[in-house]
């Protein structure tokens, strides 16, 4: 169970995951020890599921996506655990509307990106989808 000062604390990581933790600590107004202990017990729990690195979405030439999907029945678990296993999704979101599921799809060039789509689109369980490249990002 998370509590407000874990909150601020992931806020203040997926800001810069690479700050000190006395630094943290300080903005928090709480030990270097306790911010520790909290990222400690946030990773061991699953919370934190890794730290990663961002980069311009112009600093490489890849293939950035979002594909919307519709489930037939219930077949909703399934079609996410198939997804797990390609590396070409990064994250796949639970939604409402129209669509069940989003995934975001990340790769080197077209070429895998058609593959990727060819093969996402036969799992079992998946009546429908609509694809779209992510062309540019705004920073808000």
């Amino acid at each position: 169970m998370i509590d407000d000062l874990d909150r601020e604390l992931i806020g203040l990581l997926r800001v810069d995951s690479r700050k000190p933790a006395a630094t943290l600590a300080k903005a928090l107004g709480v030990s270097r020890g306790t911010v520790q202990n909290r990222i400690e017990r946030l990773v061991r729990d699953g919370t934190i599921q890794g730290f990663t690195i961002k980069t311009r979405p112009d600093a490489s030439n890849r293939v950035r996506a979002v594909m919307t999907i519709a489930i037939e029945g219930e077949r909703s678990g399934a079609v996410v655990r198939s997804l797990r296993g390609f590396p070409e999704v990064s994250a796949v979101h639970t939604t409402n509307g129209r669509w069940d599921l989003v995934a975001e799809i990340d790769v080197e060039t077209l070429t895998a990106f058609s593959a990727a789509l060819d093969r996402i689109r036969q799992i079992e369980g998946i009546a429908s989808t609509e694809t779209s490249i992510l062309l540019a990002t705004q920073k808000m």
